[in-house]
């Protein structure tokens, strides 16, 4: 179960060596990292000054990675989990995935509850003071490494 774990930590360590590039360095201590083992509860908010990219892991596979400014409490803590609540989310992305319908555990009328129940949660969160771009850049360098299945 430990695998993802170190995947995020290796793609991290690689992502502050491309923010050095970039000319806006960022230390290993300015990254929060939270591993939310599945079953998982949804964080219940969004620390103040700070902004965050997160993602779902189930099973070997990246399914979604996004991103949350600091201003974005829904998007952080319940979005994902109700595939009404905004597009692009992953509970919408899973209603719509015909292959859903034979994985065990799994309701199209309660995504939310598969996905807290089997899916694995990163927060990383960062200072806000490192901007919007630096979070932009985050969110893009995880979908290149990763692959998340619904951001294809």
């Amino acid at each position: 179960m430990t695998a993802w774990r170190d995947e995020v930590a290796g793609a991290l360590d690689d992502f502050r060596a491309v923010t050095e590039l970039a000319g806006a360095p960022i230390s290993k201590t300015d990254l929060a990292i939270e591993y939310l083992d599945a079953p998982h509860r949804p964080p219940s908010s969004l620390p103040g000054g700070r902004m965050a990219v997160y993602g779902f892991w189930h099973d070997g596979d990246w399914l979604k990675i996004g991103q949350a400014g600091p201003n974005s409490q829904a998007r952080y803590t319940s979005q994902h989990y109700n595939p009404n609540s905004a597009p692009s989310t992953l509970a919408a992305s899973l209603t719509k995935d015909p292959r859903m319908a034979a994985t065990a555990g799994f309701e199209l009328a309660r995504p939310g509850d598969w996905i807290k129940a089997r899916c694995c949660r990163v927060n990383v969160l960062l200072p806000a003071r490192h901007g919007k771009a630096v979070l932009a850049l985050l969110e893009a360098f995880l979908h290149v490494r990763f692959q998340p299945r619904y951001e294809r």
